[in-house]
């Protein structure tokens, strides 16, 4: 099951020989638009033959032939008229500058969207940019953080993660550069909202997609991140951020041909909580330290190696609010991670692109509740292969990928701190692999279809699931269009249900079975989405309470767990954003509608989840006030009753907590410090300070009145406040302009 892991890295270290054979005439040149923009994707190839290349994201293309005598050159892109001119195949090299002219209510303007919002620069139907992520208030420059403000998610303030259309934060996958993430949070425990792991500076563009999404992304039932790193660093520029939280640096340097980054973070809370006062007490203030590197290495004229390495260290102790413990219930954490990821990218020839990696993640976390201590450690690699065919032009393409994991996941118990105390060592190991293909085919100038099948298998599971996926997409008007997605998402249980894997051999593949349909409008700067959604679960994994594993009490029984818990959700979302109304205005509203019920884990009835609100609504906006160079932020948030569980009360999470409200605000200032690019930046999350409430905690026994204790969770301050001096070194200060600066 390793082998597939090892035949990527011989892949990513050899292909660059494939696309360097030696021939005898050189053909090169630029693919751009009628405006002068490149563009990427385009097939360049020898009309007859199977000679010809991809352009990069630089619309440069480069390749060579055996061919002699004169041949048409022919140049294909989704969306714009086919172009050839003749190639004279004398030996000589020959360098072309091609313009596409876009071919209007053609297949280009027709996309899959149901079920995805798409953002970067190579995408026509942006939603979220990279620059959003960074100023959307009460985000704190956390991707997940701006994501939670699109529709379809769930504010779940005591988790910080993400939940989408009735899911846990676990059914949603991250990706970074097409590989799967295995621990893409900081650590953290109950009741302390983490963050994402990686700053939004790293990306160039960010997919987010709430179901229907395509057969290349597995092990997610409900939602899919696709996080999309920078090619080479544009220049050479160091940046320094002073932060009321902390300190980061950073320095990339651009060669001709690569470029390298470095940074260095440390954040220490403790200053600012001894100016701002914490409902809880904090014994230790969060404090981390990490680093990472980034090296991008160009191969050949179109071949492009990225390794991306980071490690974090982190650790905070403080005292929850519990009935059970007087001054509060004492926790500890300590987190190591360390990840790495290396990918590569070429075309080959006929038409075939290929695109490769390799990703190893090390977490280790000792969380110490109380007397208790549990210590975790996750190792992973994952690899991954994609081939890619768009030799048929604006027809169709043809995608086959290969994907291989091999996990390890240990924990040790420990009920008491005493050395006596007996330790529960449990865990497994799984390999875990994954096969899938998938193909675009136009149907006519306003009708695409989108068709897939992916195939897993599970060592720990001992089990195969296959999963078809089917979506369409028809064009109305130009700039209006209606889609549609069907499929199947499957799913191996959470890391805590398999590692007692020798007491239920009868597990298997959680799985969610997705229906949308979406309508979508992107003109002059003003996008309307509305999609409607229907997700049907089962095979969720259900356990009895209270079990007894050598001599040590367990809060679930091993043994009792099966694969009979079942599930809905369903709703509808709308997404409004306005670019054009109010120059230097940029606003949007979203607002999602989830009626869902699952019987899973310890759940005794179909019930609603603990973590989802029927209604939720988000309003962004952010003004440019360029006589003032000042970006203004604002935010409003707001989330109906959550349900939980209140043991005073008869019946099955028959609780409602209080709506959730947050408005949050910032400022940028842009300046210059010795002509160096300079920001000063400021925000404050509930601003009026609204006491939250994300649920409540009861005591296990009833006192003498029968009565059951309990206490709010809540957030550790009513407010966050955030100040940041950022400067970047070498990178002036742009000239005034009628837009904020990227």
């Amino acid at each position: 099951m390793k082998r597939p892991l090892l035949l990527a890295l011989p892949l990513l270290l050899t292909t660059s020989a494939v696309v360097a054979q030696a021939t005898s005439t050189t053909l090169s040149g630029t693919v751009r638009d009628a405006a002068g923009q490149p563009l990427p994707g385009a097939n360049v190839f020898l009309k007859t033959t199977f000679d010809g290349a991809t352009t990069d994201s630089l619309g440069r293309f480069r390749f060579t032939t055996r061919q002699t005598g004169s041949l048409p050159l022919l140049v294909t892109l989704l969306g714009y008229q086919p172009q050839e001119q003749p190639a004279p195949l004398d030996g000589q090299p020959h360098r072309f500058a091609v313009v596409l002219k876009e071919v209007r209510n053609q297949l280009g303007d027709v996309t899959i969207t149901a079920g995805s919002f798409e953002a970067s620069d190579e995408k026509r139907s942006t939603v979220l940019t990279t620059r959003d992520v960074q100023t959307t208030a009460g985000a704190l420059a956390d991707i997940n953080g701006a994501l939670n403000t699109l529709p379809g998610t769930s504010r779940v303030g005591e988790e910080g993660k993400l939940f989408v259309r009735g899911g846990a934060a676990g059914e949603t996958r991250q990706y970074l550069d097409g590989l799967p993430l295995q621990s893409p949070y900081n650590a953290s425990v109950a009741g302390v909202p983490s963050r994402g792991r990686f700053s939004p500076n790293l990306f160039k563009g960010t997919v987010f997609s709430t179901g229907g999404y395509s057969a290349e992304y597995g092990q997610a039932l409900s939602a899919v991140v696709g996080l999309n790193s920078y090619d080479l660093a544009p220049e050479t520029q160091t940046g320094i951020s002073l932060l009321s939280v902390g300190l980061s640096l950073s320095h990339q340097q651009r060669f001709e041909r690569s470029s390298v980054a470095v940074t260095g973070d440390y954040t220490n809370l403790q200053p600012y909580y001894g100016v701002v006062p914490q409902r809880w007490g904090w014994t230790t203030a969060p404090q981390s330290a990490g680093g990472s590197l980034a090296v991008r290495q160009r191969v050949g004229e179109l071949g492009m190696l990225k390794v991306y390495g980071a490690a974090t260290r982190s650790a905070f102790a403080l005292r929850q609010p519990d009935p059970a413990f007087d001054g509060g219930r004492p926790v500890a954490l300590r987190n190591n991670n360390e990840y790495l990821n290396a990918t590569f990218r070429s075309p080959l020839r006929r038409g075939w692109s290929l695109q490769t990696g390799l990703a190893g993640t090390r977490d280790e976390q000792d969380i110490r509740p109380d007397v208790q201590r549990v210590r975790e450690l996750e190792q992973s690699l994952v690899g991954r292969v994609v081939l890619t065919n768009d030799s048929a032009g604006t027809y169709w393409n043809l995608k086959l990928g290969a994907e291989g994991l091999a996990q390890r996941y240990q924990q040790q118990y420990q009920p008491a701190a005493e050395d006596a105390a007996p330790v529960l060592r449990s865990g497994f190991d799984e390999t875990r692999a994954a096969a899938f293909a998938e193909s675009d085919i136009a149907f006519s100038n306003q009708l695409v279809a989108r068709a897939g099948a992916r195939a897993e298998y599970s060592r720990v599971l001992g089990r195969w699931n296959a999963a078809p996926r089917l979506a369409l997409a028809y064009q109305l008007a130009e700039g209006t269009q209606l889609s549609g997605a069907w499929g199947y998402f499957y799913q191996t249980p959470a890391n805590d249900l398999l590692r007692f894997g020798q007491y239920n051999p009868g597990l298997r593949f959680e799985r969610a079975t997705h229906y949308l349909v979406s309508y979508q409008r992107v003109k002059n700067d003003r996008t309307l989405r509305l999609e409607a959604y229907y997700k049907d679960y089962a095979h969720l994994v259900r356990y009895a309470p209270l079990g007894l594993t050598g001599t040590v009490l367990l809060p679930v029984s091993p043994g009792s767990y099966q694969s009979t818990g079942r599930g809905y959700a369903r709703g509808v979302d709308v997404f409004w954003r306005d670019k054009k109304t109010v120059k230097g205005l940029d606003y949007w509203v979203s607002y999602g509608l989830v009626d869902t019920r699952r019987q899973q884990r310890q759940d005794p009835q179909l019930a609603v989840p603990t973590f989802a609100s029927r209604h939720n609504l988000s309003v962004v906006s952010k003004y440019w006030v360029q006589p003032l160079h000042t970006l203004l932020g604002a935010t409003f948030s707001y989330g109906s009753p959550r349900s939980y569980y209140d043991p005073n009360l008869p019946g099955y999470n028959q609780g409602r907590t209080p709506s959730y409200q947050d408005l949050s605000l910032n400022l940028s200032y842009v300046t210059s410090i010795r002509r160096n690019l300079t920001i000063v930046h400021v925000s404050c999350s509930n601003v009026l300070g609204r006491n939250n409430v994300y649920g409540y905690r009861y005591a296990a026994t009833p006192d003498a009145s029968g009565h059951y204790p309990g206490v709010a969770v809540t957030p550790a301050a009513p407010r966050m406040l955030f100040v940041g001096l950022l400067i970047s070194i070498n990178k002036k200060r742009p000239a005034d302009t009628e837009t904020a600066p990227e």
